[in-house]
């Protein structure tokens, strides 16, 4: 008899895979969404009232740790913050800091830059895991996005940014607007100004399917779905987890990662050994046991394991730096 704890249930991978992700990006495009139309009101209002309007946000800050929860978090749902850390000793930051700064002005409020001195912030430092600088990060909607390390040109930053932008307002809705107070509605019409953001009820359906344990049903919800809208990114998202999550229903762990260790070049057990790599967390060991399966297979076999992985990216989100990597090293094997 195996142990009980060798056996994987969907409720225990709930708890691996984080399935919150699957409501966030709504939530967070509905939170950026009230945010921008409360600034056109209070806009709205103080244009009625004679009032002057405010300056516009700063394009480019300096950030400590009293200030990092407003300036960072609680900014990072309306608009995206890049985080340049850096230190005055350091001479590839006195190279990539002005490319920062100035490419923050000529995106004019596409995001904001927010400078962290790593001496001055030490703790801050840490809890990002800082080894080295330059340093640049990301907040989207207070979820954390790793960009890149060391001093790059101006060319190089600019495409990270563009994905970075690009990847805020599909998936999270949060696009920044020069002098970041653009909302919907005629500017003096403070009555439009706030914009609700309608809860789909075939996507709630969906997640409450996925969050009951009812995996049949979530999936034909999450299916239903994106046959109206094909571009639906969090029906996309739940749909690979669901199916995920179905896949390694009742599947012995022991058992499986036993089977996939004496047989490397069987496809089918690397696919539900990745399985469970990936909900169990161990996200690089999923995709470096795919990739390799397509390094050492050929037609049919190769295309199985290689459409597996691009499943597992979906899961993941096609911005995380591991299915950065991952994409990397598998266009080495293909070609």
């Amino acid at each position: 008899m195996q142990p009980r704890n060798s056996r994987l249930n969907s409720s225990a991978l709930r708890g691996a895979v984080d399935l919150a992700a699957v409501k966030a990006a709504g939530e967070a495009a509905q939170k950026a969404e009230q945010a921008r139309a409360e600034r056109a009101r209070q806009a709205a209002a103080a244009e009625a009232d004679g009032v002057a309007p405010q300056p516009a946000h700063q394009l480019v800050i300096d950030v400590t740790e009293d200030t990092f929860e407003t300036e960072v978090v609680q900014r990072s749902t309306e608009v995206p913050v890049v985080i340049d850390f850096w230190a005055e000793w350091c001479g590839p930051c006195k190279q990539l800091s002005p490319i920062l700064e100035g490419l923050a002005e000529e995106y004019a409020g596409a995001f904001v830059l927010a400078k962290i001195d790593v001496d001055a912030n030490q703790l801050i430092a840490q809890q990002f895991g800082i080894q080295g600088i330059p340093a640049v990060m990301a907040v989207v909607a207070g979820q954390l996005v790793p960009l890149f390390q060391g001093a790059e040109s101006a060319a190089n930053v600019r495409k990270v940014l563009d994905q970075l932008i690009l990847v805020a307002e599909q998936r999270f809705g949060i696009s920044g607007a020069a002098g970041g107070a653009a909302a919907p509605g005629e500017p003096g019409e403070p009555g439009d100004a706030v914009v609700q953001r309608p809860e789909d009820p075939a996507l709630s359906a969906a997640h409450d399917a996925l969050d009951a344990g009812d995996l049949g049903g979530a999936i034909l919800a999450y299916r239903n779905v994106l046959a109206d809208q094909p571009g639906n990114t969090e029906a996309k998202l739940g749909l690979a987890q669901a199916e995920l999550l179905q896949r390694v229903e009742g599947l012995d762990l022991q058992s499986v990662r036993s089977a996939a260790a004496a047989a490397p070049k069987d496809v089918a057990i690397q696919l539900q050994a990745a399985d469970l790599d990936l909900v169990g967390g161990h996200v690089e060991d999923a995709f470096g046991r795919l990739v390799d399966t397509v390094g050492r297979t050929f037609g049919e076999d190769r295309d199985t394991a290689r459409l597996r992985l691009l499943e597992l990216f979906e899961v993941i989100g096609p911005e995380d730096p591991r299915v950065v990597a991952a994409r990397t090293a598998l266009a080495r094997v293909l070609f």
